[in-house]
């Protein structure tokens, strides 16, 4: 074989080579749970992505959800010790910090009792991944809390179906190792109009909406939360301020903050850091999250 038909040879295997790559996709990548405290699970790579600076704030500025805190805070004290604990579903008013309070008692426990608590975040999309998620999590050392932010399903989505598998379902079931949190607007993660329309159209409606209405029930916990009051709207606002030392006075303060919430058309831990955000922007200050 002369040379220029070995080169030619040679280039055609590299395009059979790359085109090949290409099909398989990306490489499964090399998860390591010591690289960080919290993770955003990347399906595609079957890899746990290290989140250097999670987005949290202190556990102490939550205000106004006082019970749910505490509940919450000593149900994962008990997973991270090794003991039973159950999985939880926040739900309820937006912006009144589900998802924050489940970031903040990870850090807060992480610091208290066990470093080695992990948090992996699984994007509402990809919770048909969770039994690949699963399969990787249970030979860990580390105890686990997998997270799903905002989670809800609409009509004719099976993904539901992975989730109440992961929750409880299975003749494995749950890694003792790995914990469910999630948060979400709706109690029963379908919305009202759907449960309605199975009732009205199923041979036997009881039957229809139990299967959808069961995945609320692998939650051990539900912890609601509701639109806060003035007082704690104002207790938000004092706390932020306090924390990151920004002078007011407070009636100046107390009457911006309202006169915000106003413009949004209610009041919310969420409207409340806004504000906080504004009012440190117009005093030349730096705040973040922790």
């Amino acid at each position: 074989m002369n040379d220029a038909k070995f080169d030619l040879l040679l280039s055609e295997i590299r395009r059979l080579a790359d085109a090949t790559e290409r099909l398989a996709g990306p490489a499964p990548g090399i998860n390591d749970l010591s690289a960080a405290d919290c993770f955003v699970w990347v399906p595609a790579r079957q890899y746990l992505q290290p989140v250097p600076r999670p987005n949290r704030i202190a556990l102490t500025l939550i205000r106004g959800v006082d019970h749910v805190r505490d509940i919450l805070h000593e149900n994962t004290i008990r997973f991270a010790e090794g003991f039973p604990a159950n999985n939880v579903l926040l739900w309820g008013a937006r912006g009144m910090g589900k998802s924050s309070l489940v970031k903040s008692v990870h850090a807060d426990v992480r610091a208290q009792v066990s470093p080695d608590l992990k948090l992996v975040e699984v994007h509402r999309e990809d919770i048909s991944s969770l039994p690949t998620l699963m399969e990787i999590l249970k030979a860990a050392e580390e105890r686990i809390i997998l997270f799903c932010d905002d989670l809800s399903f609409d009509h004719d989505d099976t993904a539901y179906k992975s989730l109440k598998a992961a929750l409880d379902g299975g003749i494995e079931g749950r890694p003792d190792n790995v914990l469910f949190y999630a948060t979400s607007n709706r109690r029963h993660l379908l919305p009202r109009h759907m449960m309605e329309n199975e009732q009205s159209t199923a041979i036997n409606p009881s039957e229809a909406v139990e299967e959808k209405v069961s995945l609320s029930d692998r939650f051990g916990l539900w912890l609601g939360f509701h639109k806060c009051s003035q007082d704690d709207y104002l207790s938000m606002i004092d706390g932020y301020a306090s924390h990151y030392g920004l002078d007011l006075p407070s009636d100046v303060l107390h009457r911006e903050a309202l006169e915000w919430a106003t413009t949004r058309g209610g009041r919310s831990g969420r409207v409340a850091w806004q504000y906080i955000q504004d009012l440190a922007g117009r005093q030349r200050k730096t705040i973040g999250r922790e």
